[in-house]
C-alpha cells in the first residue's frame, strides 16, 4: 500500500540535524513507494531544501514566518496543521527529540490520531508495518501495528540509518503561506548551557564520566578522548549532582537517552537509572577500578583500572591510529 508521508526537518545552529535525514528514511519505509514530503519550518530555512531532496525527500514544503524563528508549540503546531491540511498525508514522522517529544502529542491530539513514539526499527511482516520501541527503560521491546487511520511516529536518533546522499535527485520545493496567531508563548531570549561541539543525542561516539572523575578537571581527559574520536562527552547523574559538569550532559532515565555506536563509560558504577539512558548503545566499553561495578554487566568490553591512567593511554593510541590512517 503506497502512502504519502510527511517528515519534519529540524534545524539547529543553522544546520540540519541528522535525525531529520533519518526521519526521511523512516518515511520512505512507511510510504512503501509512495511520496515523501519533507517539511521545513522556521525563518529563512529554504536553503536546506536541496539537502533533504538529496537524502530521499520527493518534495519539500517550506513554511517561513517571523514568529517561527524559534520553536514554540503553538507556532509550530499551527504551521504543521496547515501542512497536513494541504497535503493530507497518510503518515507523519518526527524525530524523537526535545522538539519532537513536545510537539508530536499536541499535533496527534489535534488530528485525533494515535502516536507511536521512540521508534527504533521499522519492518514489514505479512503486509503490515511493525514499529519497534523500547519499554521499561530499555529492558524490553514492544512491536506496534497501526491498524487504521494516520500513521504517526517519532524515531529515536541514531537507530534508523539515513539514506545515502544523491545530489542528482531533483524534487519540487514549494512555499506555504501560514498565518501564525494567538501565540501564548513568546521566546525573548535563549540561554544555552549545552556543551559546544557534537550534539550528545546524535553523537556516534560518547565518552561519559561518573563520580569517579572526582572533579570538573577530571572531565578534561574525557574531552580529549572524545575530540580524538569525533565524539561528545556525557555524564551520569552522580557527576552532575556533584557539580563536576552541567546537567545538560546528563545521560539516564531523567536525562538524555542515547544510542551511539560506541559508548565509553569512565568511572561510572552503572546505576539502573543511568543504564536506562545508554544500555542500547551498539558497543559499550567500561573503565572502572571496581571489578564488581554494575556497569560491567552491560559492557561489551571492560577495563579494570584507574580512568586517569587508562583514558590518556587510549587517547594516545587512537591518535597513532589516526596518523597511520
Amino acid at each position: 500500500m503506497t502512502r504519502k508521508v510527511i517528515s519534519l526537518a529540524e534545524i539547529r545552529d543553522g544546520s540540519l540535524r541528522n535525525v531529520s535525514l533519518e526521519a526521511i528514511a523512516a518515511a520512505k519505509t512507511i510510504a512503501q513507494g509512495g511520496e515523501v514530503v519533507a517539511v521545513l519550518v522556521g525563518e529563512n530555512v529554504q536553503s536546506h531544501a536541496n539537502e533533504l531532496i538529496a537524502h530521499g525527500a520527493d518534495r519539500v514544503v517550506v513554511v517561513e514566518h517571523a514568529q517561527l524563528k524559534v520553536y514554540t508549540p503553538d507556532g509550530y503546531s499551527q504551521a504543521l496543521m496547515a501542512v497536513v491540511e494541504a497535503e493530507k498525508p497518510e503518515g507523519i514522522v518526527f524525530g524523537h527529540t526535545a522538539l519532537g517529544k513536545d510537539l508530536s502529542p499536541k499535533l496527534a491530539t489535534k488530528l485525533n490520531a494515535g502516536l507511536v513514539s521512540d521508534v527504533v526499527a521499522i519492518e514489514e511482516k505479512d503486509g503490515e508495518l511493525l514499529f519497534t520501541r523500547p519499554i521499561y527503560s530499555g529492558k524490553a521491546f514492544e512491536k506496534k501495528v497501526v491498524k487504521d487511520g494516520l500513521i504517526f511516529i517519532t524515531v529515536r536518533p541514531n537507530n534508523i540509518p539515513a539514506l545515502s546522499r544523491d545530489d542528482a535527485r531533483t524534487g519540487e520545493v514549494i512555499s506555504l503561506s501560514v498565518e501564525i496567531k494567538d501565540l501564548r508563548t513568546i521566546v525573548k531570549e535563549i540561554v544555552r548551557k549545552t556543551a559546544e561541539g557534537v550534539d550528545l543525542s546524535e553523537a556516534k561516539v560518547i565518552v561519559a564520566g561518573g563520580r569517579g572523575v572526582k572533579s570538573e578537571d577530571g572531565f578534561k581527559p574525557l574531552q580529549e578522548l572524545a575530540d580524538v574520536l569525533g565524539g561528545a562527552v556525557g555524564a551520569s547523574r552522580g557527576a552532575c549532582d556533584a557539580g563536576y559538569c552541567d546537567y545538560s550532559l546528563q545521560i539516564g532515565q531523567t536525562g538524555k537517552v542515547v544510542t551511539p555506536d560506541l559508548y565509553i563509560a569512565c568511572g561510572i558504577s552503572g546505576a539502573i537509572q543511568h543504564l536506562a539512558g545508554m544500555s542500547n548503545s551498539k558497543v559499550i566499553v567500561a573503565i572502572n577500578k571496581d571489578p564488581e561495578a554494575n556497569i560491567f554487566k552491560v559492557a561489551d568490553y571492560g577495563i579494570v583500572g584507574d580512568l586517569f591512567e587508562v583514558v590518556p593511554l587510549l587517547t594516545e593510541e587512537f591518535k597513532k591510529l589516526k596518523v597511520h590512517s
